[in-house]
């Protein structure tokens, strides 16, 4: 029997256009022997403007519901997600090559690490793309290490939650993407991190779409009061996690 990874892009109207670059650089990551993955696109809201995009393939299922933002069109993602693992892409970026089985690697090899990230490239209208220095090393990452790196940080974590690989059971343990208008990213790998050691790739593993349309672009993304009352929200869930002295995998 074929075992999966289960890959969920939330997707609206104006970024539909993107999928065939991200389907592109889904169908050319190789696996092991015995592995495959499944690709759940799940539109938020329901239009007729998505549907062009999704590629006619059998690995392919491409569903629609109330719009409610991309946290809520992933979490509803997961009703048909039939595999062990979960792996984000969002509809306007793209996997490098390689990146599933690296993360499937972490993941296998120990039963410890509950997640896995990897590093990124910004890629640029041009075409051309822009790394970051801070990375932090390769290999594992102990539980609350990006909890405190993002608090003593201004909110921003040394690790990007748009390249997300995790077990599908800790993500439906944990209720999925956080009901916030932005950053439900950020506070689901918050909440990763409180309860489950993490691992990181220093090689890249996504390209991350800037463009004009892009919601992270947007005025509302950036007001402060919201973002104060998102960040309050993801450190309190957080923190709350970590307060139960709760672990994946249980320590007895």
């Amino acid at each position: 029997m074929r075992r999966r990874i289960i890959v969920i892009t939330a997707v609206h109207a104006p970024s539909a256009h993107f999928l065939p670059d991200a389907y592109k650089s889904l169908v050319e990551q190789e696996l092991p022997e015995g592995w495959e993955w499944h690709w759940l696109i799940q539109e938020d809201g329901r239009s007729d403007e998505v549907a062009p995009y999704v590629p006619d393939d059998p690995r392919v299922t491409f569903t629609q519901g109330r719009p409610g933002g991309p946290g809520t069109a992933r979490t509803l993602a997961l009703a048909v997600a039939d595999g062990e693992y979960v792996k984000v892409l969002d509809a306007d970026d793209q996997l490098a090559a390689g990146a599933l089985a690296r993360d499937l690697a972490a993941l296998e090899a120990d039963p410890t690490i509950g997640w896995a990230t990897s590093r990124v490239l910004d890629l640029l209208p041009d075409g051309s793309t822009v790394g970051f220095p801070g990375d932090p090393d390769e290999g594992p990452m102990e539980r609350g290490t990006v909890l405190d790196y993002w608090s003593a940080h201004d909110f921003l974590a040394q690790v990007h939650p748009a390249t997300l690989f995790a077990r599908r059971h800790l993500v439906l343990a944990l209720g999925g993407w956080m009901a916030l208008p932005a950053s439900e990213d950020t506070g689901l790998l918050l909440a990763l991190d409180s309860v489950s050691r993490g691992w990181f790739s220093s090689e890249v593993g996504l390209l991350y779409r800037k463009w004009p349309g892009q919601a992270t672009g947007q005025a509302a993304h950036t007001d402060p009061a919201e973002r104060d009352a998102r960040m309050a929200v993801v450190e309190a869930r957080a923190r709350a996690l970590s307060g139960l002295r709760w672990s994946s995998p249980a320590t007895g």
